[in-house]
This record gives structure tokens, sequence and C-alpha cells, in this order.
């Protein structure tokens, strides 16, 4: 996601300066025109506005510690990770004791849509500073919104992901359904792509599914799993029922179970599959004669 939006944002014009800890994407950056820093804190120190994007809480809090020490007054950081609510306030309360200004964007789209900028920004936060983030969401963002209160961007992702876990798992349904009818799952994909059963995920992830390939993940079904569990938690801190959602746990547990963990999260699809003895081979595999 950071290399995608980096090289977008390159294009829009942007001076880049970013930082990962892994070295080879760091050379990705360099060759898509932006400089690679020598340390986060070499970033911290020369940027006006950073854009984070990363797993996990603790990558979080690294992060705040090093804008904590060497970050300024009035420099904002757009937070576009999916994380708990209260890591995220944890992080804002820290950078806002030395003046830094800590924003909740995250975003709604995957690896490779970022690519092609097919991304919608949720953004909420102190409004002037997501105003002034405007020129930079639009360099690497399809649409862009304004949520309020700091916090309302994570619970519209929240929303937002509840649905593409329920729409990925459908769509698997509908092609495995079309497989075992004996039809082309590719004419599946894009025949009902095309009408009133359509969903994002269909027209995102219904390719990968036609295809049987899953190596080209724009989410792996390991990483799904660390939203998956966010949304779990929050809908029970609400009460709110979600059925349909736990449904899913299920299935993309299976797709972990069966070795799929590095592949796309459509690999449910080869779960269902599976499932119902299409008699297809399994992801990576071709039909013996």
């Amino acid at each position: 996601m950071g290399s995608a939006m980096s090289a977008n944002l390159v294009r829009a014009g942007f001076e880049v300066i970013g930082f990962d800890v892994l070295a080879p994407r760091r050379a990705v950056l360099k060759r898509a025109g932006g400089k690679p820093a020598r340390s986060l804190a070499d970033v911290a120190a020369r940027v006006e506005m950073a854009i984070v994007s990363l797993p996990s809480a603790d990558a979080l809090a690294a992060v705040a510690a090093v804008f904590a020490e060497k970050g300024r007054r009035g420099q904002i950081i757009i937070e576009t990770s999916t994380l708990p609510i209260a890591v995220k306030e944890n992080a804002r309360s820290r950078l806002a004791r030395r003046g830094v200004i800590l924003l909740d964007c995250p975003l709604s789209g995957t690896g490779a849509q970022a690519r092609t900028k097919d991304l919608a920004v949720y953004a909420s936060g102190v409004r002037s500073a997501c105003k002034r983030c405007i020129p930079v969401f639009e360099g690497f963002a399809r649409t862009h919104y304004y949520l309020g209160a700091f916090g309302s961007g994570s619970k519209m992702k929240f929303i937002a992901n509840l649905l593409v876990a329920i729409h990925n798992v459908s769509a698997a349904e509908a092609v495995v359904m079309g497989l075992k009818a004996g039809l082309d799952p590719a004419l599946v994909v894009k025949v009902v792509g095309d009408g009133a059963g359509s969903s994002r995920m269909l027209q995102v992830r219904g390719p990968m599914m036609a295809n049987n390939d899953y190596s080209d993940a724009g989410m792996k079904v390991a990483v799904w799993q660390k939203d998956m569990r966010i949304i779990g938690d929050f809908a029970r801190e609400l009460d709110c029922p979600t059925p349909l959602f736990a449904l899913t746990s299920a299935i993309y547990n299976a797709a972990m179970a069966s070795g799929y963990a590095e592949m796309d999260t459509a690999s449910v699809c080869a779960v269902l599959e599976k499932w119902a003895d299409t008699g297809r081979p399994g992801p990576g595999n071709k039909r013996k004669s």
C-alpha cells in the first residue's frame, strides 16, 4: 500500500521522502522517483506531512515514539492503518504533547487498487489539518471524505470492511455455484458483474477466483485476520449483532488452515470449491491430462 501511494504522489508532482524497515521497499521508492531516507527519524526531521501505513499497534507506537522526539509543532501525520481506535488515540495523545497532529485516515481499497489510485480516504480529526491534506489525498486516492472527530474514520472503515468480508465470501459462493453448474467462471464474473447481483468485491476479486490464482495478494489472508478481529471487537463493544460477518469468520479461518495465509483473501473461493468438490485443481495447480 505504501509503495503504491508514494509512487502516485511522485507522479502527482510531490517530493516524496520515505522509509521502510525493508531495504528492497526503499529501493522501489527510489526507482519510482522518491527519495529513500536513512531512518524514520530522518523522515520525521524533514517532512511537513507524513503518511503512515502500518501492520500493527506496535508499529504505530514505534512511529509515534520517533515523531514525539524528532517531530515539530504543526507537523501532520496521516495515519492510514486499520487498527483499534484506542491504539490510535494513545498515539495521538503522545504526539499532541510535541505539537504533532495525528489524523485518523484509514483507506478503503486493496493494494492493487492503490496502484491505480482507486482508494477512498476516510479522514477524521482536526478539520483544518484534514483540509490541508486534501491535495495529498487527491495525489493518491480517487475520493476522500471528512467524517468528523478523530476515530470517525476508523469507525467507517470497520463498517466498510464488514461488508468487504461478507461480499468477498458471497462472490466466492457465486463463482463456486457457477462451477458446479458447469458454467465458465470468467463468464459468471463478467455477466453477473454487469447486473444487479454485482458487488465491488466481485469486480475486484472475481477475476482471481475465475483464474484460480491468488498469488498477487492485494490483502493477504493472514493480515486480514487482524482486521476481522478488530471489527469483531468493535461490534461487541457496541452490542451490535453481526450474524453474516460472524459466519464468514469460519471460512477465513479455513483459508488459513488450508495453507492460504500468504494468498489473497479471494482464496476463500478455493475453500468453498473444496467443500463443493468442483473438481477444479487447487490454486496454482493444473488439471492432469
